[in-house]
């Protein structure tokens, strides 16, 4: 009976296997698999809709159409190749998504030769449900190995299905398709909307597409057009938004300034305690004393080396460290140009390897007196995750600023930390829980528990950093302006949830969103009164602002002055922040999350959304157009 049985599936499987429903079965595979990919990312918290399953089933089923013209042997083995292909394409992007909540790009190929620093990160995105990708797969071979399958050799498709089934799907893939991709298309910058109105099909397609000569796909392609778009753009901000309201400008004039980029300090952390704890002590009481900027926007969903280039630059990040990695003999009026052609000497640290993100030829040709990455430091340093810890770090650069300062007069300085890196375990600490002072509790060995104690020690480290500037008699005359470089955690990480939830409320979806992009920042000015800057800004308007606080003409520059009245930040996927509102590809109300209806909106208000939308989408083409085609070069 059993054999009877055995024997009766083999059968039916290897007809099914040797016909046309083959075909079919592979399609609605991939359809179900995408509708899995969907759900694991971009609708995980969100209702799927029915339109972009409509188009991935066309799309689903119109890719395997070409498999009715090949006998049944080339049949399977390609069906099977383009069913690994697309699986693996699909679990690249769900790694990729669970990391920065977008899409891969094929530009991001030069990131391999990164690999291993990035890879240590991969465990981390993983889940149990991945394996759906493969299971199928897995599977087929398996039963083809045992025989379980055998193929007919000469078999080929009847005429009349495979005629039939072509024409179908050329008048609905015809009529359908070429609308959702120029829509699309029509989205350049939001990857989400991308996806939307295509399908992670039309995702890639348009993303090698835009790739292929992404120097020609710029909006502008001189020079001249663009300063005339950077002028008409600028103008219009100075009208709105150059205000000083708070009379600042100049105050720091001759001050010593460091810019101190924190590793994954996302602005949730400030204040919060656990288990009776503050998470960020030292912190906390440095931004009571100065100056707190609480809606600190980064500009893309991507890394360190992108904040970097934003922080010195004032122009967006690219795809995923590609400015520095493609892109690094590109001029720009750097803030370490603009320091150094007045006066200051310039100084740039890391405590990881020149060759990481490309920094070496970055900066290298760049106005900067000073470069000190690991081999710069001693050699006995303590070292967490392969780079300087915080801690040691902190310590030797004051040492080194004294020098500086004493030997060159004023500086300035762009100091980068990394202990609180992914995945956060702080491999490397020696005595970890004598400087990690707080008990996560039942977070302890998960991921969000991980960051929570990395955030702690960075704190513990800051706390010397400030102590040892003001033993060396430096805190009082430098301006002092810190900010996180990116997340830390995945944007709907359940365990960061529930936290927020406990000690702040439940975010809605667009609060989550938010909170995935706003940063620590905060600085200290010698001379100016505390205060709280809670209006909207970004790593953009670094420049400008520390410009402006030292009394030098800032250079070429699509951020402003935080110490002005503009209350909108962008990112580089399309995304607005205002003080009031949220855009992505829709407009919500930033405070409760509701969608807003534009139809009920007063004139005026409509046309203030507009303003910033179409200003976003100006800095995108302007920003782009200066990074791929070099347009600031002298």
């Amino acid at each position: 009976m059993k054999n009877r049985i055995v024997n009766g599936i083999k059968t039916y499987t290897n007809k099914i296997v040797n016909s046309e429903l083959y075909i079919i079965i592979i399609g609605l595979i991939l359809f179900f698999k995408m509708f899995f990919f969907y759900m694991q990312t971009i609708y995980k918290v969100d209702s799927i809709q029915i339109d972009i399953l409509v188009k991935t089933f066309i799309f689903s089923m119109f890719i395997v159409t070409a498999l009715f013209v090949c006998p049944n042997r080339a049949r399977f083995h390609i069906g099977t190749v383009v069913n690994l292909l697309f699986s693996i394409l699909m679990f690249a992007d769900n790694l990729y998504y669970n990391y920065s909540t977008s899409l891969l790009s094929v530009s991001q190929i030069s990131n391999l030769q990164y690999g291993e620093q990035i890879s240590a990160t991969v465990k981390d995105l993983m889940n149990i449900w991945q394996i759906l990708y493969f299971l199928d797969l897995v599977i087929l071979i398996v039963l083809r190995i045992c025989n379980f399958i055998k193929l007919e050799k000469k078999k080929r498709t009847s005429f009349k299905p495979a005629i039939l089934y072509v024409v179908i799907m050329a008048v609905i893939f015809g009529s359908t398709i070429p609308n959702y991709i120029s829509e699309a298309e029509a989205c350049r910058y939001n990857k989400k909307q991308q996806l939307e109105l295509g399908t992670l099909y039309t995702f890639h397609y348009l993303d090698i597409k835009a790739n292929i000569n992404m120097r020609e796909n710029v909006k502008y392609k001189n020079k001249a057009d663009m300063e005339d778009a950077y002028a008409k753009l600028k103008s219009e901000y100075a009208n709105l938004y150059e205000k000083d309201i708070y009379g600042v400008e100049g105050i720091a004039q001759g001050k010593n300034v460091i810019l101190l980029q924190l590793e994954a300090y996302q602005g949730f952390i400030v204040n919060k305690t656990i288990n009776g704890k503050e998470i960020t002590p030292n912190l906390n009481r440095f931004l009571e004393e100065n100056i707190k900027v609480d809606n600190m926007m980064i500009q893309s969903y991507s890394t360190t080396a992108d904040s970097e280039h934003s922080a010195m630059s004032s122009l967006y990040p690219l795809e995923n460290g590609m400015a520095f990695a493609q892109y690094s003999s590109n001029s720009y009026d750097d803030i370490f140009k603009l320091y150094n052609d007045a006066g200051y000497y310039t100084v740039y640290m890391h405590g990881n390897e020149g060759s990481f993100w490309n920094r070496k030829n970055v900066y290298g040709p760049l106005k900067i007196d000073e470069i000190d990455f690991i081999e710069d430091f001693a050699p006995d340093s303590e070292i967490i995750n392969n780079w300087v810890s915080d801690e040691d770090l902190y310590r030797q650069a004051v040492q080194k600023l004294k020098v500086a300062e004493e030997s060159n007069g004023s500086f300035f300085a762009n100091i980068v930390s990394a202990s609180c890196h992914t995945g956060f375990d702080l491999p490397g600490m020696a005595n970890k829980y004598d400087k990690v002072n707080i008990d996560v509790g039942k977070y302890k060995y998960t991921y969000f528990g991980n960051f929570l104690e990395a955030a702690n020690y960075a704190d513990y480290a800051f706390g010397i950093f400030i102590d040892e500037l003001k033993k060396n008699d430096l805190y009082d005359n430098t301006v002092i302006f810190l900010f996180g470089d990116h997340y830390a955690m995945q944007m709907y990480n359940e365990e960061m949830m529930e936290f927020l939830e406990q000690t702040d409320h439940k975010y809605n979806n667009v609060e989550n969103e938010i909170n995935y992009i706003n940063v620590v920042c905060g600085m200290r000015i010698p001379g100016a009164d505390k205060m709280k800057i809670e209006k909207t800004v970004s790593k953009l308007d670094i420049k400008p602002t520390l410009t402006y606080l030292s009394g030098i003409e800032d250079g070429f520059s699509l951020g402003t002055n935080m110490f002005g009245n503009k209350d909108f930040a962008c990112t580089n996927n399309g995304i607005v922040i205002t003080d009031e509102y949220y855009y992505n590809g829709d407009w919500f109300y930033r405070l409760n999350g509701e969608k807003i209806n534009q139809n009920n909106l007063d004139e005026e208000t409509k046309a203030k959304l507009d303003f910033y939308v179409k200003s976003m989408e100006e800095e995108l083409n302007i920003s782009n157009s200066v990074v791929l085609n070099n347009l600031l070069k002298k």
